[in-house]
């Protein structure tokens, strides 16, 4: 039988040889963790290779994603679909391993990382989501939900603010099954780090409230083992385990050193690191008693088999909560879901109301959550302004896990990469909230989402200067049109009631990719539609108020400002003018429509047209072209009351009607 350490090499084997033959990686990282990942891989972690989405399986992250070849190496010799010829393809073009784990390429890849500090955010949101979902669904003598989340850092991650957004709140909610390994190898690109970062990570865990595990030798797998049986047996708050490691472990030259951290070793160092490490084997060769130390297929199935067991007789006990419990996991909304979401949109279009469409949300979400168990809010410390909360929402807290609701705090990028964490868990349909103006701080959490054509749902409110008083650094500009800009995502701007009642249910429909949903401050008034319009809601953009006949001129607007092109439409059409008026809440969704359906909304004969929106004017004229022209902003705006604004930056019905005429003329 091998030793651990001879199975440890074969990581370190496999990632100094794919790096090598792809000139270019990150063989340090992988080489100075394999030892612990060979302790948890190999005594701990719980998974079956046959079935890589079973759905109790443990969760693995590697948040310093740059060493990617740890996880690629440990899949493939464990039994996975991941062949030696992918590792070979390492960082090629459509491999399934590329330089950083991408969810969705390689099975086992729980969710792409590389942006430093994320991969312990989409942690916390695992975590999150087990403990939620276990008091959702166990029962006494049926623990069906019971699971880990294991998370490989290091001190980028921690370095990066999110890990600290993240990990405060994991202590604060008691995160029991979340345990992090931190290699505190004192490198980073740069060099050794104690010219730039000499916290006392075991004093900053302890004091969010987190079991800290200091001094573990990272190369000694008895001290690995007993400090995982440790960091298992706290249930009342996550762990780290802080591991002193040596970078590049094994290179004569090179470990303990930057050179190794992100460049592949050298022919002649790789030869001389094998040679030390005892491993007599060529480029990506492993010998079979390797492999059949490493090989988990038979006790993954095992294990899988005995939870089958056990789910069964779940089954046979509480027969209802384990089919909704597999209804949840699997993503299907319930059967009722489209009767009683068109119900609810009926039921809005019969009030009429005339309010914010941030107070529109909030009735869509109550109206929609009583149908939707697997509902899970938040918000970043603004649920009282987003109007995120609703009658049934049971916010999380260290001993009420049995919760729908997260009060996120001040975290807006925090929150939005552990709603990812949330979503790439499954059983939940997460949202977070905050102002429009801080999509900013979460943007690369949204991008994320998108990249890995995930769930996500964003509420963001407050959307342009008519929230007003609070100024320029509160009035967002130019972020609507940077939202729409990222591949995959899905932006709403609606304009009243029933516009935000088909954006949600969009939103709760798209399985494969992030939205956002742009909402006002003020309140915007109802439209009238008749039912054909209605359906056509869902299309993207659609025609509100036609001409008589061919359109000579065509107002094209969203959100707060089609309120502003109706009023003008009549303005225009009162003065002989042909107008045609189109709502345009999502333009995503818009552009996928078939061509004949955009040409019959936006006729391009019609060259005389006008776009409207209080933000950036530059994303319009692909729809405006450059004889078209755009009412919109492109400075920052003031202080003042809203109403005050609006008619300070010319979003008014006689300017517009001026910008129309000169259109047209």
């Amino acid at each position: 039988m091998p030793s651990r350490r001879d199975l440890a090499n074969a990581i370190r084997a496999l990632s100094m040889d794919a790096v090598q033959k792809a000139k270019s990686g990150h063989p340090g990282a992988p080489m100075g963790m394999a030892d612990i990942a060979e302790v948890l891989w190999n005594d701990f972690m719980k998974h079956n290779p046959g079935n890589p989405d079973w759905a109790d399986r443990d969760r693995f992250i590697m948040s310093n994603g740059h060493g990617s070849m740890l996880p690629y190496s440990v899949l493939h010799l464990t039994g996975y679909g991941l062949s030696m010829d992918d590792l070979k393809q390492f960082r090629q073009l459509h491999s399934k391993t590329p330089g950083h784990p991408e969810y969705g390429y390689a099975p086992g890849i729980e969710t792409t990382t590389g942006p430093l500090g994320q991969g312990i955010t989409n942690g916390v949101g695992m975590a999150i989501a087990e403990k939620a979902l276990a008091a959702h669904f166990n029962r006494p003598g049926h623990d069906i939900v019971d699971h880990n989340t294991y998370v490989f850092l290091g001190d980028g991650c921690l370095m990066e603010g999110i890990s600290h957004e993240a990990c405060s709140l994991a202590g604060t909610l008691g995160l029991g099954k979340l345990i992090a390994f931190y290699d505190d190898n004192n490198i980073s690109i740069d060099g050794e780090v104690e010219g730039w970062f000499t916290d006392d990570t075991a004093k900053r865990f302890g004091a969010y409230g987190w079991h800290v595990i200091a001094g573990v030798d990272g190369h000694d797998a008895d001290a690995i083992q007993k400090a995982v049986v440790e960091a298992r047996n706290v249930g009342d708050k996550p762990s780290i385990i802080i591991c002193k490691t040596i970078i590049g472990f094994g290179s004569p030259n090179k470990e303990g050193k930057e050179e190794c951290h992100g460049a592949p070793l050298g022919e002649d160092e790789i030869a001389l690191t094998k040679e030390r490490l005892g491993w007599g084997y060529g480029p990506f060769e492993i010998p079979d008693d390797i492999y059949a130390g490493w090989d988990a297929k038979e006790k993954g199935a095992a294990a899988e088999a005995e939870w089958n067991e056990k789910f069964a007789a779940y089954k046979a006990e509480h027969a209802d909560l384990a089919t909704e419990y597999e209804r949840r996991m699997s993503g299907e909304l319930p059967s009722d879901w489209q009767e009683k979401a068109s119900a609810f949109i009926q039921s809005t279009v019969e009030k009429a109301e005339t309010i914010a469409s941030r107070k529109a949300s909030q009735n869509s979400i109550e109206g929609y959550a009583a149908a939707l168990p697997e509902l899970m809010g938040g918000s970043a410390d603004l649920a009282g302004s987003n109007l995120t909360l609703w009658s049934g929402s049971v916010p999380m807290r260290k001993q009420t896990p049995d919760a729908n609701y997260i009060n996120y705090g001040v975290r807006e990028f925090g929150m939005a990469a552990i709603v990812n964490g949330i979503a790439l868990h499954k059983g939940f349909v997460p949202y977070g909230a905050t102002f429009l103006m801080f999509s900013e701080y979460a943007r690369n959490a949204l991008r994320m989402a998108a990249l890995m054509k995930i769930q996500h749902i964003e509420v963001f409110t407050h959307d342009s200067i008519g929230l007003g008083e609070d100024g320029p650094t509160h009035q967002p500009v130019e972020q609507t049109a940077t939202l729409r800009m990222i591949p995959n995502m899905s932006v709403w701007r609606p304009c009243d009631t029933v516009e935000t009642a088909v954006a949600w249910k969009a939103a709760i429909e798209k399985k494969n990719g992030p939205t956002s949903l742009i909402l006002s401050r003020q309140g915007l008034p109802f439209q009238e539609r008749t039912p054909e319009q209605i359906a056509s809601i869902a299309r993207g953009g659609y025609i509100l108020k036609d001409s008589n006949g061919t359109p000579e001129l065509i107002l094209v607007a969203t959100g707060s400002e089609v309120g502003l092109a109706m009023e003008a439409a009549e303005a225009l059409s009162a003065s002989g003018k042909n107008v045609r008026v189109v709502s345009m809440p999502c333009t995503n969704t818009f552009d996928a429509q078939d061509e004949a359906y955009r040409e019959a909304v936006l006729p391009s004969a019609v060259r005389a047209r006008v776009a409207i929106e209080a933000g950036v004017t530059g994303f319009w004229h692909s729809y405006v072209g450059l004889e078209g022209a755009v009412v919109g902003l492109d400075r920052f705006g003031e202080s003042a009351p809203a109403g005050d604004l609006f008619k300070e930056f010319g979003f008014t019905v006689d300017n517009v009607v001026k910008v129309a005429e000169g259109v047209l003329a």
